[in-house]
């Protein structure tokens, strides 16, 4: 089952229930190497659904000072696909090791 860590919108009930039809399982985590930014969002659709025109995005920085506190939400396949679709173009999906111990995918800066 993949694990997304997720520092935004993907958090909230609202836009869970309308990418994947529920609410998702989540537990607080922390990823270190990265700080947050944030990045206009031109996609209408995404707008509507997150009800904000600015979302937050992560930017690789390499320093073990620079942490992002965020969730990591337990996923299916189809919902991980169904978060890439969700994702502007501005994101891509990489994995990075949690503070917690193992792994999960985050949406990182292009």
């Amino acid at each position: 089952m993949p694990l997304l860590f997720s520092y935004g919108t993907l958090r909230d009930p609202a836009v869970q229930r309308a990418n994947f039809g529920r609410t998702l399982p989540t537990r607080p985590d922390r990823i270190t190497g990265y700080r947050l930014d944030l990045l206009e969002i031109a996609d209408a659709e995404v707008v509507a659904l997150s009800g904000e025109s600015h979302h937050p995005i992560l930017v690789a920085t390499g320093s073990p000072e620079d942490t992002v506190d965020g969730a990591v939400l337990d996923l299916t396949d189809d919902d991980l696909l169904r978060a890439d679709d969700y994702e502007v173009s501005d994101y891509h999906r990489v994995e990075v090791p949690l503070a917690s111990g193992g792994t999960a995918w985050v949406y990182v800066a292009r």
